[in-house]
């Protein structure tokens, strides 16, 4: 299980607060490879007909879940996706993620069988498991999240910890997009202007460095959701009714998608 933790913070502070965790931190591998030291989240996040998974985190249900499909930077066929379950036990957190491309997923939301693609779907019982909570939820893809990460691991790595200290920024999404557009920007809608979210994630314990960093900062946790916000931002979704939009995305046309679905 992993912990985390979330703090907004002005855009004004985030070369300080890098240079603040350099002496401790480096930057990813896999970000250090871009050109400008991060990549770009691309997150379509499915709900309820009631905005079940956005009322719950609104309400700080202590057990609650979010369902999303995931991918990075710009994508083609080839693009390597998650199909995430991401769930919340109070503090710990739980991912269950299968990961395969994002032509396979594609053919997936057509009514493809998982059992079709073999090994070219890893962790094929958490595929099932996302394509459980969607069908038996009555699911749609409600927004896309999309967002620059610059991410950080700790100098000396422990295993067991697991530590890392993102950066994400110019949070902006598109609402009730298709599957088939998980790469595409149209429409954009910023959310927390002016801010951008700092996230810590661990298993076990927190750096000795990083409180007096935090006080330093004057930075405080609070309840940074990128979907709650994204939704909250975005003037198409009315979460607190059965959006129009919503019932018009006619998403399951097949009946073939009960085949995917066992959890």
């Amino acid at each position: 299980m992993r912990y985390e933790y979330k703090y907004l913070v002005p855009i004004e502070q985030h070369l300080a607060l890098r240079q603040a965790v350099l002496p401790f931190l480096y930057s990813d591998p896999y970000a250090a490879r871009q050109t400008e030291g991060h990549y770009t989240v691309r997150s379509i996040y499915f709900d309820t007909p009631g905005f079940e998974m956005y009322h719950t985190k609104l309400e700080g249900v202590a057990h609650r879940m979010k369902v999303r499909l995931r991918g990075y930077n710009l994508g083609g066929p080839d693009s390597e996706v998650f199909m995430e379950i991401k769930r919340k036990y109070e503090h710990p957190i739980l991912k269950n993620r299968s990961l395969t491309t994002f032509g396979i997923v594609q053919r997936l939301f057509r009514g493809e069988s998982i059992e079709a693609f073999g090994d070219r779907i890893s962790h094929p019982d958490n595929a099932r498991r996302f394509f459980y909570q969607i069908l038996s939820r009555n699911m749609r893809p409600v927004i896309n999240v999309i967002y620059e990460r610059e991410p950080y691991v700790g100098r000396t790595f422990d295993p067991e910890n697991d530590f890392r200290l993102t950066f994400d920024l110019h949070l902006r999404s598109v609402a009730y997009p298709q599957v088939d557009a998980l790469f595409e920007e149209t429409d954009t809608c910023f959310a927390f202007p002016g801010y951008f979210i700092l996230e810590i994630k661990l298993n076990r314990y927190c750096p000795a460095w990083l409180k007096p960093l935090l006080e330093d900062f004057q930075l405080r946790k609070e309840p940074a959701s990128k979907y709650v916000g994204a939704i909250n931002a975005n003037r198409f979704i009315n979460p607190n009714r059965y959006n129009d939009a919503f019932a018009k995305n006619n998403f399951w046309a097949h009946a073939v998608y009960a085949r995917q679905g066992s959890e």
